[in-house]
């Protein structure tokens, strides 16, 4: 036994990949002086249509969620990106899960972008809070009707005792609800971050990439600087 766990070993070291040796030279893009406007929401909106319209990029609303608790540990996890304005950023989620006991400890956030195929990331810090009980109940009743059985079926995060017992349940609110709408529930609906950070990132060669960091001065005021990549 001691044996295979060595033999083990050495494959495992053998299969491995210096990454040390990764290497990519970014020259799909620039970010140039004259090509950045007063509103970082114009450049985001420019930024995510190149995304959006590209063949090589899948889920342009795909985004990362950074969010601090009360423990004061950092977690990330993928949401997708529903709306935006100069409101905010919208997405949504179970109140109760991970992401949810979090944002009502401290409503803190960092949300991101990265694009690899067009060698550009976006990433901003901003404040969330829930958005009306009414826009939530319109948004779940606009999703597939398998999406709000899913989304009343799964107490999200918190521990089950197999796949099993939660097909069952969905299978069982599938029964319940045949002849009649989904209710949506009480403890899921849309969070809203208010931005008062942008970075907008581009790949550049040599590692020099473009970084340019907006920052809410007031209402409709923005600080922009260049960062040193």
């Amino acid at each position: 036994m001691f044996n295979n766990l060595v033999n083990c070993m050495k494959l495992s070291k053998e299969m491995q990949k210096d990454l040390k040796d990764y290497r990519k030279s970014y020259e799909k893009g620039e970010l140039k002086k004259s090509d950045i406007p007063k509103d970082p929401l114009e450049l985001f909106e420019s930024w995510f249509h190149l995304a959006d319209e590209s063949e090589t990029v899948e889920e342009a609303n795909a985004m990362n969620i950074s969010t601090v608790g009360k423990d004061m540990i950092p977690l990330s996890r993928i949401v997708l990106l529903k709306s935006y304005s100069k409101e905010g950023f919208t997405f949504f989620t179970n109140y109760d899960s991970q992401k949810g006991k979090a944002l009502s400890q401290n409503a803190n956030c960092c949300i991101s972008f990265f694009w690899p195929a067009l060698e550009k990331q976006i990433i901003i810090q901003g404040v969330a809070s829930k958005i009306p009980e009414k826009e939530s109940e319109e948004y779940f009743h606009s999703r597939p009707r398998g999406s709000q059985l899913g989304a009343k079926a799964s107490d999200q995060s918190s521990p089950i005792p197999s796949r099993e017992y939660l097909e069952s349940k969905l299978s069982n609110l599938d029964e319940k609800y045949k002849n009649s709408e989904v209710p949506k529930p009480e403890n899921w609906g849309g969070y809203i971050i208010k931005p008062f950070k942008y970075e907008f990132w581009q790949g550049r060669k040599s590692r020099l990439h473009d970084r340019i960091l907006f920052t809410i001065e007031s209402d409709d005021n923005w600080k922009i600087e260049r960062l040193a990549p």
